[in-house]
């Protein structure tokens, strides 16, 4: 299990997804919090590559022992690559949420919308306020 950490390069969503920026492209990805809280991953069911996610809505969905939860995206783009290693191993997603567990790379096609997500510091403000 990981050890609770909000990377400082990264942008958040409320929604416990995260959003690494590089030039036109973002990877996206569930917390430390949203792995914690879900427990140990099961099953990843991914977009398509080529399919659109919409900032806020759901483009896939994580099962976890407990629970099936939405995955929603924090930025608006064309879905280019989906990480094959966390469908084959959703657990994954547990020990690196940051790093290996990384669910989809997209192409932003709304790059202005990266204003409106948390840094780290105001995203730990939302996990401490629930």
């Amino acid at each position: 299990m990981s050890t609770e950490s909000y990377p400082e390069d990264l942008l958040y969503h409320p929604e416990h997804d995260w959003a690494r920026i590089d030039g036109d492209e973002a990877v996206l990805g569930i917390t430390w919090h949203a792995q914690d809280a879900l427990g140990e991953l099961v099953h990843y069911e991914p977009p398509n590559v080529g399919a659109s996610v919409g900032k806020d809505a759901s483009y896939g969905e994580v099962e976890s022992v407990k629970a099936v939860s939405d995955l929603i995206s924090p930025l608006s783009g064309e879905v280019i690559e989906v990480n094959q290693q966390v469908i084959d191993a959703p657990e994954t997603a547990n020990d690196d949420p940051y790093g290996d567990g990384w669910l989809i790379r997209v192409r932003m096609t709304q790059p202005d919308e990266q204003s409106q997500l948390l840094s780290a510091a105001d995203y730990q403000r939302v996990v401490e306020s629930e």
